[in-house]
């Protein structure tokens, strides 16, 4: 199976806050794409991320290691959406779920969250 190329959409909001969906491979070779991307929006004034996982079929450790890259260099949250069940699990064993404030999975216990 060949890896799907990475395309990276960008909506710019006011405010600061540009939406970003990800379609294709999160991967070793498209994760500094990513983080070009934030990095390109962060000097010109944005602050407010939300990224769009529903287009990503495959994230590996640099996929993941680039959203820690986009989290860390900005002073506003990092909102992740479409976060499909596969990463979800991969984002809950390492830790990045809470460290990225993902919402609970459906049929999580909510009081664990308190």
């Amino acid at each position: 199976m060949s890896a799907q190329l990475l395309v990276i959409e960008v909506d710019r909001h006011d405010a600061g806050r540009a939406e970003l969906r990800l379609t294709g491979d999160l991967d070793f070779d498209s994760s500094p794409e990513l983080i070009d991307v934030v990095a390109a929006l962060r000097r010109d004034g944005y602050q407010q991320f939300v990224i769009d996982l529903s287009g990503v079929g495959l994230c590996d450790s640099s996929g993941l290691s680039a959203l820690v890259v986009a989290y860390r260099g900005g002073s506003a949250p990092l909102r992740l959406t479409g976060v499909n069940p596969t990463l979800r699990q991969l984002l809950d064993r390492t830790g990045l779920a809470e460290l990225l404030k993902l919402p609970l999975a459906a049929g999580d216990d909510v009081q664990a969250a308190g």
